[in-house]
């Protein structure tokens, strides 16, 4: 149960500060994983940059979808990701390397995560509340 209430987001946000005291940040997220030649004759290049933003989108489902549970587990998850974001946004505007414009779209992420989980959360809170609902304090 405690599991659940990771985010998902310290994932990309662990391995990109390792990328970054491995060397030069810019030249790894730079680095091709592979390239495919289309039909058109155009080449398509798949590079580490686009890895990161492809996983933080997968992320970003999934932590929206996580945000629709209900209990203690869901508070602390949206604690924790809230503490992710903060460091997001931390490391963006202290640390040179993270400077970059995968960093920003991964914080971004991070940011419409916690925004989307409170927004989830209190739309469900008013529904399980009868919040609005004639007889329950409502119109």
């Amino acid at each position: 149960m405690f599991f659940r209430a990771i985010p998902l987001f310290a994932v990309p946000l662990i391995v990109y500060n390792l990328m970054m005291l491995s060397g030069d940040i810019n030249t790894a997220l730079a680095g091709e994983l592979f390239a495919v030649d289309l039909m058109s004759g155009a080449r398509w290049s798949f590079s580490v940059h686009d890895a990161f933003i492809v996983a933080g989108v997968l992320i970003l489902y999934f932590e929206i979808f996580k945000s629709t549970r209900t209990g203690v587990s869901s508070v602390l998850d949206h604690t924790l990701s809230t503490l992710v974001f903060v460091v997001f946004l931390i490391e963006f505007l202290t640390v040179a390397a993270c400077g970059t414009s995968t960093f920003f779209i991964l914080a971004l992420m991070a940011l419409l995560d916690v925004i989307a989980g409170f927004t989830v959360s209190i739309v469900a809170a008013r529904r399980d509340f009868g919040v609005n609902n004639p007889g329950f304090g409502g119109d």
